[in-house]
């Protein structure tokens, strides 16, 4: 009577380690709401400017930062999940030339663009010309 006791509580301690085990691999603990996708596009205005594009569905947050090339953060936009798309113009004449990071996210995916500002300077001619 002993060893059937035994047995049936081996047997039912064994069946609740599976079903827990099995319920844990089908909700991990992650987050459990939804994540926005995204499809972004930047580029430079013929005046300078960066100009950031960027389409979303309307289930999740997404953010935008601009950042220079030590960490420091310059901009930040946040769109809240009913917002489904944003256009920003950034005016980058301020900045010094380097290499700058616009990183947009959705908390989980993590896309980043490189940004480089560089001032060409200005070229004196190489050999002079006087009429006598």
């Amino acid at each position: 009577m002993k060893t059937l006791i035994k047995s049936l509580l081996i047997a039912f301690t064994v069946s609740l380690v599976t079903i827990s085990a099995s319920q844990a691999e089908a909700n991990p603990g992650k987050n459990t709401s939804t994540v926005a996708t995204y499809k972004t596009g930047i580029y430079t205005t013929l005046d300078g400017k960066l100009q950031i594009a960027l389409d979303k569905e309307t289930n999740g947050a997404v953010d935008i930062k601009l950042k220079s090339a030590d960490g420091e953060l310059l901009f930040v936009q946040h769109l809240n999940k009913k917002e489904n798309k944003a256009r920003i113009r950034l005016t980058m004449s301020e900045l010094q030339d380097g290499t700058y990071q616009v990183e947009v996210t959705n908390g989980v995916d993590t896309t980043t663009h490189s940004v480089t500002i560089s001032t060409q300077q200005a070229s004196t001619p190489g050999r002079l010309v006087a009429i006598n």
